[in-house]
């Protein structure tokens, strides 16, 4: 282990040779091993056992959330991956207030996998959930409507659809959730169109960032990851 890491390990966890670390490849793998030698720059490790992660859920949730301004993405994908999102998709809506220009795309991008990086380490995730480019609306519905189960968050939606989640076994769930200012009629329409199942998340209203956490939530739940 090098780098970053390294350093974490000799200077805040301070571990010594002897002790055990459970690490992992970020391809759903843990690896149980025992230190070997510690430094700063360096941490040599002995595999003692390796075993599927325990920490990833049953159900492959990608979440396709319209991008929103200022911080609000950050916070989105941070919690996303805490609670075991499996992909994150930034969507432009017609209602979107943000539109990166190409070198903000790339600039975000690269801040938000860094962010799903770090909650992966942070919650012991066995995976990285990766934060893909930027997609329009219509090439997102096309994608999302593809999966075993297809949500769109619609706070016009008066049915709770709870029976949706509670009465289908499902191991890929897509969800389509909108910016500040909501879907346009016609978005959802498209997405209807498409297959997918507007849902409603209460008769509040939720902000852009709560809203596919909410929903992430209660997906977990009601397919027994939570």
């Amino acid at each position: 282990i090098s780098g970053e890491d390294a350093r974490h390990i000799a200077k805040v966890l301070r571990v010594r040779p002897g002790d055990r670390l459970t690490l992992c490849n970020g391809a759903g793998t843990d690896f149980l091993c025992e230190v070997t030698s510690v430094s700063p720059d360096k941490t040599e490790c002995r595999v003692l056992e390796a075993k599927p992660s325990v920490s990833e859920p049953g159900v492959r949730v990608t979440i396709y959330a319209a991008v929103t301004k200022g911080d609000r993405m950050d916070f989105l994908i941070q919690k996303a991956v805490e609670l075991g999102v499996f992909r994150i998709v930034p969507v432009i809506t017609g209602r979107c207030v943000f539109i990166p220009d190409e070198k903000s795309r790339k600039n975000r991008l690269k801040r938000w996998n860094r962010i799903a990086y770090e909650a992966s380490k942070q919650s012991g995730r066995g995976i990285i959930p990766e934060v893909g480019d930027f997609i329009g609306f219509k090439d997102a519905v096309g994608e999302a409507a593809g999966a075993e189960l297809a949500l769109i968050a619609y706070e016009r939606e008066e049915s709770p659809r709870r029976m949706t989640l509670e009465s289908c076994r499902f191991g890929e769930v897509s969800l389509l959730t909108g910016p500040e200012g909501g879907f346009e009629e016609r978005e959802v329409e498209l997405a209807t169109a498409a297959g997918m199942v507007p849902v409603s998340l209460g008769k509040r209203i939720l902000r852009a960032e709560t809203a596919p956490l909410a929903a992430l939530a209660a997906i977990m739940y009601s397919s027994g990851n939570m």
